[in-house]
């Protein structure tokens, strides 16, 4: 053996060994002595009574299954199945029908709302329609007028001119009914309901204004009371199907590769342990964040029993585009550094010698280092007790190394 490398044996025996009190000694060094005399170079013989003695277990090389990465991240509402809602007109709350955590039909009415201004424009469409009537009425005259020759063209322009105009005006009032929810058979059995009187029409209208759920879902916002008088911007509701929900995941730049839209992620939560939740990532952002150097990914996963709360940390494994890829891997306790290289020591044949391999080592994968180089998935190796070992190897090379001096 060459001097510098045993002084670099004995000095990192004494780090790692602390003289010899962590690896197998005392009472039994002589027997241990005896049964590793014939050790060479980096290989070391443990008799098989031994083995047990110094807590050797020798196993297969893990082959591991190695996904994308594993990206924090916090639950979300699904952007795309929530609903914010609130009141286009001021008013006055008469009713209010839901409470939080109610789940609640698309169509359900929510709040009344006690609304002048909804009076308003329902009088405002039942005038226009008065006037089209009477536009309409007037342009069928002018035309039968114009055919007998009793008038001037242009006064059957004129009053074509006046039926669009009208026609016109009542399009605007039913699209502004339209907006505060009214559908087209309400409005037809409101004009319908004004044809049959003259005059007045106070009585026809309805003051009350219902505000209901656009979607199915569970209501997980409520901010209003009954008697409380609401602006158009007051949020009042927020309402969302909670089966299907978003996790925000933070990548870091090196992840970008294994990231894509449709890519299948596995998200997971400390509140609910051995439970994995599958999902589809539906976007990859496009900027990185310039301080945390992160991109934000978003994935949608489908939420069984609402167990994924909003705000919940979570984390998610994400699928490689090209899927898992076959890796080997070994205990994080069976790598030492032996000579300044991380290795691990393989059974040699059947007569109990242990070889320090230098390997190439990556991530870790669970309780597992993978080996990138170095093994090819055949060896035994030791997978626990290479601690002792490597003591053991030190010592016999320390003790080489005297003796020949």
């Amino acid at each position: 053996m060459k001097p510098q490398m045993a002084v670099f044996l004995f000095a990192a025996m004494l780090a790692a060994c602390g003289g010899g009190g962590a690896a197998p000694g005392g009472a039994a060094h002589d027997e241990a002595s005896e049964a590793h005399a014939a050790a060479e170079g980096l290989e070391v013989r443990v008799p098989e009574a031994l083995r047990e003695k110094w807590g050797l277990e020798v196993g297969p090389v893990s082959r591991l299954e190695a996904s994308g990465p594993s990206l924090p991240g916090v639950i979300a509402l699904n952007g795309e199945r929530s609903a914010q809602i609130s009141s286009l007109l001021e008013g006055k709350v008469v009713q209010v029908t839901a409470d939080l955590g109610d789940q609640v039909r698309q169509g359900q009415r929510l709040v009344l709302l006690h609304s002048p201004a909804f009076a308003q424009a329902q009088t405002a469409l039942l005038q226009a329609q008065a006037r089209r009537s009477l536009a309409q009425r007037e342009f069928e005259r002018a035309r039968e007028l114009l055919k007998a020759e009793a008038i001037q063209p242009r006064e059957h322009q004129r009053r074509q001119a006046e039926l669009e105009a009208a026609t016109m005006e009542y399009g605007l009032a039913e699209s502004q009914l339209h907006s505060f929810g009214w559908s087209h058979p309400q409005i037809d059995a409101l004009v319908a309901r004004a044809a049959q009187v003259t005059g007045d029409f106070s009585d026809l209208v309805e003051p009350t204004l219902p505000i209901v759920s656009p979607i199915a879902g569970r209501v997980v916002t409520r901010d209003v009371t009954v008697g409380e008088h609401v602006q158009p911007d007051k949020l009042l509701f927020v309402v969302s199907d909670l089966s299907r929900v978003w996790a925000l995941l933070d990548a870091r730049e090196k992840d970008l590769p294994a990231l894509a839209t449709g890519a299948s992620v596995s998200v997971v939560s400390d509140v609910y342990p051995g439970r994995r939740f599958p999902g589809k990532v539906t976007r990859v952002g496009d900027v990185v964040d310039e301080k945390l150097r992160t991109i934000k990914v978003r994935a949608e996963v489908p939420n069984p029993g609402f167990l994924l709360k909003p705000n919940m940390f979570v984390s998610a494994s994400v699928e490689r585009v090209e899927g898992p890829r076959a890796l080997l891997g070994v205990p994080e306790a069976a790598v030492q550094m032996i000579q300044g290289e991380p290795s691990v020591f393989v059974l040699d044949g059947e007569d109990g010698t242990f070889v320090a391999r230098p390997v190439v080592t990556g991530d870790r994968l669970g309780a597992h280092r993978l080996v990138l180089q170095g093994l090819d998935g055949t060896e035994r190796v030791v997978v626990a007790g290479a601690f002792n070992l490597k003591a053991e190897l030190l010592k016999q090379s320390f003790a080489g190394e005297g003796h020949s001096h």
